[in-house]
């Protein structure tokens, strides 16, 4: 369980008196050293810089995570804002063991089976209340004695990683600047508290009397918020590491009636999918290893070094494409040919869900993109490619063969192949890099159409929509760039179908979203997309499901007050260990 708890402070008066004129010197200096390294920081992350943690005071390290960047306060406060997080300078173990005999008594979480310290990046909670009490003195008006440049200037929230050793089993302090009117008027201290209890109960209603009595109010409301995980891949052995792929669920509703309630179906839902492409166990196997062929061609285009795959096929890629060769020679048609070789790649992928395989292998493959399917399964160098090519157009020189091809390819191999129809074969040199971007282009052809198949077999997309990922008018790196999108979106529908079995007006909508955000942004297969949806069309999925993730936040209408609950089947934070049990220890020196 964790609850997490804000109270706001007006800032006001003057410094408070201490006990004697040098401790309070030492705290003007640490929190005017404190803002300088926070300003410093926040300074070159706005320029662009992005720098490795920075030390404070020997014990602690400050990390400012942009937005956008992995947060590990995501999973408790649902936020991806700028924030600052300090932590506990990490230490080898030799190191740590000496410092902590050096110690004065602290309080620590120590293993129970072990004795080893737990959570080395968290700090003592003492240690963690100093930080924030630095931080919001820093940015008082009223601290004017403080040599900092006035106005100050409002910095992004501070979290501190606790140790959870006082009493609340405090995992989090954090402190958010109230900012009126371009000037700071007061600081949002936030606790979180976590702990590892199965047998834990609460009620709603003492939850929301709490909160009154903390805030000494009168009313308060309470919004709910629950995640289900519909999909989450898993490794197939020990060996190889799972997929990032997943699939959630998240729900929010309003008013709250108790604990663990069901979303009612009027709550606002919205999916959450992020695919890595190349599932081992998906139905799109095939098609990532030619794109990853594909990418080797093109990088080797663009660097000079090529690292061959290791190939599917026993014979070598010489003998495949003579047998092909052979075959085609034997033939008065091209159509008996065709359909052995879509025999052969559905075979291949016999494991595929059938209900998606028809729609991403073709049966229509002509000579080139048959050629493609020969050699990217088969070539381990460039000598490959060249003897291989060799063969293709001596068979056309002499009109061994007459394949045809589908209409709209401009690569060299296709016009070479419409000279032959004519006998109007010139001399062909495949020195250099011609030989490779002569695949490549047939490659590339080749997977824009299956691409293309898909999208308008499954009315998802249409010609114009999907213009700026199949373009020739840009260069080829760029189209095979551009393809990659392609494939990662394609990876994503069919994940989703796979999965979820939406409504096809679902699907649309997240082919839709997929198309426009990858027109304006670099590929990115760690994105989350996220579609909106009315829980009445999934109720399926989640009803009768326990959620991984349970919530209520209770406030009063001040957005910056408020009092969150949580529940998870999941370790919340970190940087602290609820696997085994845990005691207080007191560390002596």
């Amino acid at each position: 369980m964790t609850s997490t708890s804000g109270r706001a402070v007006r800032f006001g008066g003057s410094a408070p008196p201490l006990v004697g004129v040098e401790m309070w010197q030492r705290v003007n200096t640490a929190a005017e050293e404190l803002y300088s390294r926070l300003l410093q920081a926040f300074d070159e992350e706005k320029k662009g810089i992005y720098k490795d943690p920075f030390i404070y005071e020997a014990d602690v390290q400050v990390q400012l995570i942009s937005k956008g960047r992995p947060n590990p306060l995501k999973s408790i406060l649902n936020e991806n804002d700028t924030v600052f997080i300090a932590e506990k300078v990490p230490l080898e173990k030799e190191e740590t063991s000496h410092i902590e005999e050096l110690q004065s008594e602290e309080t620590a979480i120590s293993d129970f089976s072990t004795g080893e310290s737990v959570g080395l990046l968290a700090l003592p909670v003492g240690r963690a209340r100093q930080l924030i009490g630095l931080y919001a003195m820093a940015h008082n008006p009223n601290m004017t004695h403080l040599k900092i440049t006035r106005p100050v200037t409002a910095l992004p929230p501070l979290w501190v990683r606790c140790d959870g050793s006082d009493p609340e089993s405090t995992c989090w302090l954090g402190a958010e600047l109230i900012v009126e009117n371009g000037s700071t008027t007061g600081v949002v201290l936030h606790g979180v508290s976590c702990t590892a209890d199965k047998n834990y109960s609460v009620n709603l209603e003492n939850l929301k009397s709490s909160h009154k009595k903390r805030h000494h109010l009168t009313t308060v409301t309470a919004r709910g918020f629950a995640q289900y995980e519909l999909f989450q891949s898993t490794a197939l052995d020990d060996t190889v590491a799972p997929s990032q792929t997943m699939i959630t669920l998240d729900i929010s509703w309003s008013p709250v009636d108790e604990i663990l309630q069901t979303p009612p179906l009027s709550s606002a839902a919205t999916l959450n999918i992020k695919v890595e492409s190349g599932e081992p166990r998906g139905p799109l196997t095939h098609l990532h290893r030619e794109l990853k062929f594909l990418l080797v061609l093109a990088d080797g285009l663009r660097t000079g070094v090529t690292e061959w795959p290791e190939p599917l096929e026993v014979k070598s890629a010489v003998e495949l494409v003579q047998g092909f060769l052979n075959d085609l020679n034997k033939l008065d048609g091209f159509g008996d040919s065709t359909k052995k070789d879509t025999e052969t790649v559905k075979h291949d992928a016999a494991a595929i869900d059938r209900s998606l395989e028809c729609f991403t292998v073709r049966g229509d493959l002509d000579f080139a993109e048959q050629l493609w399917c020969k050699m990217s399964s088969s070539v381990v160098s460039y000598q490959d490619v060249v003897k291989c090519l060799t063969l293709v157009i001596q068979s056309l020189q002499r009109g061994d063969i007459q394949p045809w091809l589908h209409s709209g390819s401009n690569s060299l191999l296709s016009k070479l192949i419409h000279q032959s129809y004519h006998g109007a074969m010139g001399a062909v040199s495949l020195g250099g890099t011609i030989s490779v971007q002569m695949l490549l282009e047939i490659g590339l052809d080749k997977l824009k159409k299956d691409y293309i198949s898909f999208f308008i077999g499954q009315e998802l997309a249409s010609l114009n929509h999907l213009e700026y990922f199949t373009s020739p008018s840009v260069d080829i790196q760029e189209q095979v760039y551009r393809v990659q999108k392609l494939h990662h979106i394609l990876e994503i529908l069919v994940s989703f179908m796979l999965f979820i079995k939406p409504q096809h007006e679902l699907l649309f909508s997240l082919t839709q979203s997929c198309i426009k955000y990858y027109k304006q942004n670099p590929l990115d297969e760690q994105h989350i997309f996220q579609l909106p949806v009315r829980p009445t069309t999934i109720k399926n999925l989640y009803q009768s499901e326990k959620p991984q993730k349970w919530r209520v936040e209770i406030n009063s209408g001040q957005k910056k007050v408020k009092t969150v609950w949580q529940l998870s089947d999941s370790p919340p934070v970190d940087h602290l260990n609820f696997h085994k049990p845990a005691q207080i220890k007191k560390i002596k020196r």
